[in-house]
C-alpha cells in the first residue's frame, strides 16, 4: 500500500469534477454567516452584573474568539448588551442608543435586575421592571449575576438564531411596537424585621453555657450600661 503525501511539494493536479471546484451556497447563508461571525456589541452596564461580562472578555473565557469586538458608538454596533438595573432616568438614553444602531440589531438582557427589576421590582419608585418594556429583547440571561459560561451560551444561542434568519423575511419580522408591559400583582405584607430580636432574653442576659465555655464573666446589658457610666 502506497502512502500518499498530504501536502506534496509539487503543484496539485486540478480535478475535473465540477463539485470540487465550486462552493455552492445561498445569499442568506453567506449573509447570516458574516453577521453571526462578527457581532459588535455595545455595552450598557449599570450595575454589578457587568463585572461578570468583563470576566467573560478576560483571557480565561476570551469572548473575542467569537468575533465579538466591543464598540464605543452605537452606529458601529449591532448587538446591545444590557447588564444591571435600568432606572427611569436611564430609560431615554437607552432607547436613544438603541435607535441609533443600524439594522439588523439584537439585544441581550443580562441579569435579574435587567430582566424583571430584580430586588428593586417590589418597592423601587425608579427601577424599570424589565428592559423589554423599552426595547425588544432577543436573548435573556437569568442569574444574579450570570456566570461567564452563561454569557457564552447566550452568544451561541443568538448565533443560531441569526443563522436561521432570511433576508426576505427580515422586514416582516421587525417589531412595530417595541413596548411590552405586564401587570405587577403587589400586596402589602407585614415587615419581617420587627426589632424583637433586639429585646430577646438571650441578648439581654447571656446564657450560662457561654460563660462556662469562655471562662469569662459575662454581664448583661444593664450591668454594662452602669459600668459605662
Amino acid at each position: 500500500m502506497i502512502n500518499t503525501i498530504i501536502n506534496p511539494a509539487e503543484r496539485p493536479e486540478v480535478t475535473q469534477n465540477l463539485s470540487e471546484n465550486f462552493i455552492l451556497t445561498t445569499v442568506d447563508d453567506l449573509y447570516n454567516w458574516a453577521k453571526m461571525s462578527s457581532l459588535y456589541p455595545l455595552m450598557f452596564g449599570t450595575a454589578c452584573c457587568f463585572m461578570e461580562f468583563m470576566a467573560a472578555y478576560a483571557s480565561r473565557f476570551d469572548m473575542e474568539r467569537y468575533g465579538m469586538i466591543p464598540r464605543a458608538t452605537p452606529r458601529q454596533a449591532d448587538l446591545m448588551i444590557t447588564a444591571g438595573t435600568i432606572t427611569m432616568k436611564y430609560a431615554p438614553n437607552l432607547v436613544r442608543l438603541y435607535e441609533q444602531m443600524p439594522e439588523p440589531k439584537y439585544v441581550m438582557a443580562m441579569g435579574a435586575c435587567t430582566i424583571t427589576g430584580g430586588m428593586f421590582s417590589v418597592d423601587s419608585p425608579s427601577a424599570v421592571r424589565g428592559v423589554d418594556k423599552l426595547i425588544p429583547v432577543d436573548v435573556y440571561i437569568p442569574g444574579c449575576p450570570p456566570r461567564p459560561e452563561a454569557v457564552i451560551d447566550a452568544i451561541i444561542k443568538l448565533r443560531k438564531k441569526i443563522a436561521n434568519e432570511s433576508i426576505q423575511e427580515l422586514q416582516q419580522a421587525q417589531q412595530t411596537h417595541r413596548y411590552y408591559s405586564t401587570t405587577h400583582r403587589m400586596k402589602v405584607v407585614d415587615p419581617s424585621l420587627d426589632g424583637q430580636y433586639l429585646r430577646s432574653s438571650k441578648r439581654e442576659v447571656p446564657p450560662p453555657e457561654l460563660t462556662a465555655a469562655t471562662g469569662l464573666p459575662l454581664m448583661n446589658g444593664q450591668e454594662s450600661l452602669v459600668i459605662s457610666h
